[in-house]
C-alpha cells in the first residue's frame, strides 16, 4: 500500500460492499487508464467506503450517463473521459485519459467544474496517487444530509445513490424529506436529460 492510498483509507475506512475487477476490465482500460489506478482495482475492487459516502466504480457502467452529461460541451469531443468515483449523491469524478483527473459533475445540479492537472502525460500514475491522498469527506457530504439520509433510508449498495425527487431542476428542495434510495445509473441518466450541463464558475483544486 503506498501512503496516499493509505492516507484515503484512514479519512474513509471502512470498505464496504467490494466488487473483484475481473481481468476483463483490467484489459479493457490498460493504456487507457493509469497503471496505478488498475492495480488499486486489483487490490482493492469496486467498493464502497465512508458506509457509502464515496465510492470508487467501473467506468464502464457510466459510459453512457457520462456520455449524454457531456454532450454538447466543450468537453464532448477533446479526448476520451471516464466515472472513476462517485459520491453518494451522484457527484461524478471525471479522468481524462491525456489529462487526469479534468472534471468534476455534480448531477444534482447539472453543474461542473473542470480543472487543470499538474499530472498529465508521463505523471498520470502519480496523478492518481494524489487523487485519492486529496479527496475528502466533506467534499462528498451534500449539505451535511449523509448521515441523516443513512439513518432514514439505510446504507447504499454499489448501484445505488441518494437522489432527490422531485430532482432539484423541476423544483424540488435540497432536503432531507426530498431524498430517497434511487438506482444511481437510472437517476443519473435522468437528470441528465433535464438540464444542460453548466460550468459552476470556478475551478476545482
Amino acid at each position: 500500500m503506498d501512503e496516499h492510498f493509505n492516507f484515503f483509507l484512514k479519512k474513509f475506512s471502512p470498505a464496504f460492499d467490494r466488487r473483484e475487477v475481473p481481468g476483463s476490465s483490467i484489459a479493457r482500460y490498460e493504456r487507457k487508464l493509469p497503471e496505478q489506478l488498475l492495480e488499486y482495482w486489483r487490490e482493492y475492487g469496486w467498493s464502497g467506503y465512508a458506509e457509502g459516502l464515496f465510492w470508487v466504480v467501473n467506468p464502464q457502467e457510466y459510459e453512457g450517463v457520462l456520455e449524454s452529461w457531456l454532450a454538447g460541451t466543450e468537453f464532448s469531443r477533446r479526448e476520451n473521459y471516464y466515472v472513476i468515483a462517485r459520491s453518494a449523491f451522484g457527484k461524478l469524478y471525471v479522468w481524462g485519459e491525456k489529462s487526469g483527473w479534468c472534471l468534476t459533475i455534480s448531477s444534482h445540479a447539472a453543474r461542473y467544474s473542470s480543472r487543470v492537472s499538474k499530472f498529465s502525460g508521463d505523471k498520470l500514475n502519480f496523478g492518481v496517487s494524489v487523487f485519492f491522498s486529496f479527496v475528502r469527506p466533506d467534499h462528498n457530504d451534500l449539505d451535511g444530509l449523509f448521515k441523516s439520509a443513512v439513518e432514514k433510508f439505510g446504507p447504499l449498495k454499489h448501484d445505488e445513490m441518494y437522489g432527490f425527487v422531485p430532482a432539484l431542476a423541476l423544483g424540488g428542495a435540497m432536503e432531507l424529506r426530498n431524498l430517497q434510495k434511487v438506482k444511481t445509473i437510472e437517476h443519473l441518466e435522468f437528470l441528465s436529460q433535464l438540464s444542460p450541463l453548466q460550468d459552476w464558475g470556478f475551478p476545482e483544486f
